[in-house]
């Protein structure tokens, strides 16, 4: 469960166990909420902005190459999506929302994405090894 108001990701083991995970989420007018599962996990994922994104922030496109999915940045440590990525799908399809770690760990505990749950790449790391895919993923509304 993410709680955006609380900058925080739980991550619930049993009825009365969780780990509190610190994240950065969606800045206004940015953020998402609503159910959804985890069908997909990557180690250093490409970064493909969708075309919105690079249209309302065009100062991005310096920073994009060709990547096998379109125009963006090769997984490594230059990717925004950090050392790992879980991604969401709901509704049938990908949402376009991931939980992700961060080349900017300062931003955890604020309101800064477009709408992704970023996570230190430490916190990213350890919570994708306990994740299995079809995970289900609430995000409660900020």
């Amino acid at each position: 469960m993410v709680d955006p108001a609380g900058y925080s990701l739980y991550f619930v083991e049993s009825p009365q166990v969780a780990t509190r995970y610190g994240v950065g989420v969606g800045r206004e007018g940015f953020g998402w909420s609503g159910t959804a599962r985890i069908n997909m996990k990557r180690d250093w994922a490409d970064w493909v902005p969708p075309p919105e994104m690079v249209e309302r922030e065009p100062e991005i496109r310096a920073q994009l190459e060709m990547t096998p999915r379109g125009p963006g940045v090769r997984g490594g440590p230059k990717s925004p999506l950090g050392a790992r990525t879980l991604y969401l799908f709901g509704e049938g399809r990908d949402l376009g929302y991931r939980i992700h770690g961060t080349t900017e760990p300062y931003t955890v505990g604020t309101n800064v994405s477009s709408g992704c749950i970023r996570m230190i790449n430490q916190d990213i790391a350890h919570l994708y090894a306990r994740v299995a895919l079809g995970t289900p993923v609430s995000v409660l509304p900020a």
